[in-house]
């Protein structure tokens, strides 16, 4: 008898909601495409900084 009522939940057809694993998937493509954008633009900041050293001086 204690078997047939702990097994009715588990034998009811699915109830259990699915698990969703398509977050961290997500998550992780959007932290490689930061881990990218971010040094990119500091190399971009740099090459800015260092060509533009002597153009703005006083006339």
């Amino acid at each position: 008898m204690a078997l047939s009522l702990m097994s009715g939940p588990v034998l009811a057809g699915g109830m259990a909601e699915p698990i969703m694993e398509q977050e961290p998937v997500i998550e992780a493509a959007a932290a490689s495409n930061a881990a990218i954008i971010v040094p990119l633009m500091l190399l971009l900041l740099i090459a800015v900084a260092s060509s533009g050293g002597g153009a703005g001086g006083p006339a």
